[in-house]
C-alpha cells in the first residue's frame, strides 16, 4: 500500500464506518496518546522495564505493531484533515535531510564503531 493509498483508505474508513473524524486537537491528543502507548512498550521490549502481565510479554511482537498502526493511523487522519500530502511531504523531507546531513553524519565520531574511532 502506498502513502496515498493509505490515505485514501483512513478517509474512507473515516466516512463509512466511523462516521466523521474528530476535530484536528482532539486526533492531536489522540496521536499523543498513542505515540504513548509505543513508548511504553518500547521501554518493556527494549529498555529496562519488565512487564507486569506475563501474557502482554508474550503478546508484545504484536501490540507494538499494533500500537505504531495506530500510531500511523491517527497521523493519516491528521494529514487527511490539513490537506497534507503524506508522499510529497515525505520526498521533501527526505531532499531537505539530504542536503542538510550530506556529510554530517557521515562525519560524526559518535556514529562510528570502537574500530572505525580508533578506540
Amino acid at each position: 500500500m502506498t502513502l496515498q493509498e493509505a490515505q485514501d483508505t483512513v478517509d474512507a474508513w473515516i466516512t463509512t464506518t466511523g462516521v466523521r473524524y474528530y476535530n484536528e486537537l482532539t486526533n492531536m491528543a489522540i496521536l499523543t496518546e498513542e505515540t504513548g502507548e509505543v513508548a511504553r512498550l518500547m521501554a518493556r521490549i527494549y529498555g529496562e522495564q519488565s512487564f507486569k502481565d506475563p501474557d502482554e510479554e508474550a503478546d508484545a511482537p504484536a501490540l507494538l505493531a499494533d500500537e505504531m498502526a495506530d500510531v500511523l493511523f491517527v497521523l493519516i487522519c491528521l494529514a487527511n484533515q490539513t490537506g497534507v500530502n503524506l508522499t510529497d511531504a515525505l520526498r521533501a523531507n527526505l531532499a531537505k535531510k539530504t542536503r542538510r546531513d550530506a556529510d554530517r553524519h557521515r562525519n560524526n565520531q559518535k556514529l562510528r564503531g570502537p574500530a572505525e574511532r580508533g578506540s
